[in-house]
């Protein structure tokens, strides 16, 4: 898996680069602090708050490494660059239940870009699975936690979106 490319947007490589940067300059000198000070209590065998700071310290440098990675795998992917009818990653897709007439707009998103609260799904959830190569118009059935749905694509756009800073 090391050598697999990573779709992602500008904007989920930006929020990346943002958030290595805070555990570079923020996170990990406080936790560098915080062991020092614990060390300052005395017998490490025993201080709670020197083992508490040490396992902060491999979340942390976890972190920076998984997202490093995540970086120098990454396939930025220029949304406004795309274009046409066709369902691919970038794609803000309107939908509809042929069903219940209930639309839904989804926008394909890399792993680390996914936040259904704000209309974003993983490449690799079951819906974006489903839509990816459809066109305006097709009809495509998707199993849903809820059970098979099927839904009409009325529109594909290619938006540029942020990733907010809290995210």
């Amino acid at each position: 898996m090391a050598g697999n490319q990573i779709p992602m947007t500008k904007a989920g490589a930006e929020a990346i680069k943002r958030e290595l940067k805070r555990l570079k300059t923020i996170e990990r000198p406080k936790n560098v602090q915080e062991i020092s000070t614990a060390r300052d209590h005395g017998d490490l065998r025993e201080n709670a708050e020197y083992h508490a700071a040490k396992e902060k310290q491999s979340h942390i440098e976890g972190r920076i490494q998984m997202l490093e990675d995540r970086l120098a795998r990454a396939e930025i992917i220029e949304v406004s660059k795309l274009s046409g009818e066709r369902v691919m990653f970038g794609a803000t897709v309107k939908l509809e239940d042929t069903e219940s007439g209930q639309k839904a707009q989804y926008t394909i998103a890399g792993e680390t870009e996914a936040d259904l609260k704000k209309g974003r799904i993983s490449i690799t959830s079951p819906i974006a699975r489903g839509l990816i190569g459809r066109e305006v118009g097709d009809t495509v059935k998707i199993r849903t936690p809820g059970g098979e749905r099927e839904y009409e694509v009325l529109e594909v756009l290619f938006l540029e979106y942020e990733i907010d800073v809290g995210e």
